[in-house]
């Protein structure tokens, strides 16, 4: 499912436009994006829950050249998915 095919079927299940249902689900992307960036916890009970780690600098191979490269330590979202989601799909 993309985007597109998910903003159609909240519009749908909920009984509202198409507009409304992209409206509430760019809100929905951008308010997590917005706590993540500040390094809050996401968390949706039974759903799952996001999170900010930091991977730090390590050394890595090219695998074309086998040379050893630097990879710059960064930021990374993890999802841990809960419970309920998780017995849905099994």
């Amino acid at each position: 499912m993309n985007k597109t095919e998910l903003i159609d079927a909240m519009a749908a299940d909920a009984g509202i436009t198409k507009a409304a249902a992209k409206k509430a689900l760019e809100s929905f992307l951008g308010n997590v994006e917005k706590s993540l960036k500040k390094g809050d916890r996401v968390s949706l009970v039974g759903f799952g829950s996001w999170s900010v780690s930091r991977r730090n600098a390590r050394e890595g191979r090219n695998p074309q050249t086998g040379q050893t490269i630097k990879i710059a330590a960064k930021n990374v979202v993890k999802f841990k998915a809960g419970a309920e989601l998780s017995n849905a799909v099994n």
